[in-house]
């Protein structure tokens, strides 16, 4: 604290002055003891005299004094004047827009200080640009997947009720096939606008969450049951395990089933080649962790990275056959994520499992 007090601006400034009045006091005094000596040599004995007699010794010391005090204060404060141009002209730089400009921090002084602020809020300032770019193009790509996705079956349900209304048909049987298809789509389409729903409100201000004690064994088996009839239809069936069937954690119920829900259904979606739905709990530390394993075909390396992401699809022909909306994974994440938990995704041959975690509620909590 001492070393950082004694190298402040406010005393480098009163270093130089006290070095510059010492070293034009000294210089003075040399000078004066030269004249000194030169009153008695010849070329120079008229004018020293001249000097002294009509403008004192006094006086030209006084002036010789503040023009080298000037001198010498201008020499020593160079540098600190010269930082403070660098700064100037790094401000005018950044000023031009340039924002992955930073300014050279030359001293720990008020000026460093100085420095590393307007350094730090350039990197703020960039970082913001950068996040308000990012949700921009968010915000196009989302209106752009939204409308893919809203327009396809919109365009089949317009198609299907065209036939209907102009009555072109062949007979009832026809016409319930029609109506059957229009209705299949129309489910889609409202289950892609609650999706949208979810993720909008998800993604707003933050969430309004009910929190409660849940026993994530109880919780998982209450949820896998209801899957039952989907799992029939796929040909596969669940499997639950638990270390401990005592693992609690405190969350938003509600929030919770439409994580997992959307967790289920995919591992259904993509794990009917492996005939099981796997969910096993477990804890380590103060988490308490849930997996979701499906024994499918394995999701791409290069497509690991982004399966979170709203509208990203391994499957890449965005077919409502062969794949869901592409919200449901982002959804999870976000749910899990606003409970203060985590989820991460790894694939391999044999199985895909995603693993999600959350503070573990122990003893009374």
């Amino acid at each position: 604290m001492k070393n950082k007090f004694i190298y402040t601006m406010r005393w480098k400034f009163i270093y130089v002055f006290v070095l510059s009045i010492v070293l034009a006091a000294i210089t003075v005094f040399l000078s004066y003891r030269i004249l000194l000596a030169l009153i008695y040599v010849k070329p120079f004995t008229t004018p020293v005299r001249w000097v002294v007699n009509n403008i004192g010794s006094t006086p030209v010391m006084v002036v010789i004094g503040g023009f080298l005090f000037l001198f010498f204060f201008f020499i020593f404060s160079r540098k600190i004047i010269g930082y403070l141009e660098e700064i100037t002209l790094g401000l005018q730089e950044i000023a031009k827009g340039n924002l992955s400009y930073e300014i050279v921090a030359r001293s720990s002084d008020e000026l460093g200080v100085v420095v590393d602020n307007i350094n730090q809020m350039t990197r703020k300032l960039r970082k913001s640009i950068e996040e308000e770019r990012i949700a921009e193009r968010t915000k196009n790509e989302l209106i752009t997947g939204v409308s893919h996705d809203l327009r396809t079956p919109l365009t089949s349900i317009l198609g299907y009720l065209e036939l209907i209304e102009s009555d072109r048909y062949k007979d009832e049987v026809e016409l319930r096939y029609y109506t059957n298809i229009a209705y299949e789509k129309t489910k889609n389409l409202k289950k892609l606008i609650d999706y949208l729903f979810d993720y909008t409100s998800l993604h707003g201000n933050d969430p309004v969450l009910k929190k409660t004690k849940i026993n994530m064994y109880g919780f998982l088996k209450q949820l896998a049951e209801e899957f039952i009839p989907a799992l029939t239809k796929a040909g596969m069936s669940y499997r639950l395990a638990s270390d401990d069937e005592m693992v609690y954690i405190n969350a938003d119920g509600n929030q919770l089933v439409r994580a997992y829900e959307n967790l289920i259904s995919n591992a259904i979606r993509y794990g009917r080649e492996g005939k099981y739905v796997d969910i096993q709990i477990r804890t380590s530390s103060n988490e308490a962790i849930v997996e979701i394993i499906n024994y499918g075909e394995a999701i791409p390396q290069m497509d690991l990275p982004y399966i979170f992401e709203r509208f990203y699809r391994a499957e890449k022909s965005r077919s409502s056959q062969t794949g869901g909306t592409g919200l449901g994974l982002a959804i999870a994440k976000s749910i899990i994520e606003v409970h203060g938990g985590q989820i991460a995704v790894h694939s391999n041959r044999s199985m895909t499992v995603f693993e999600t975690t959350f503070p573990l509620l122990t003893g009374n909590s």
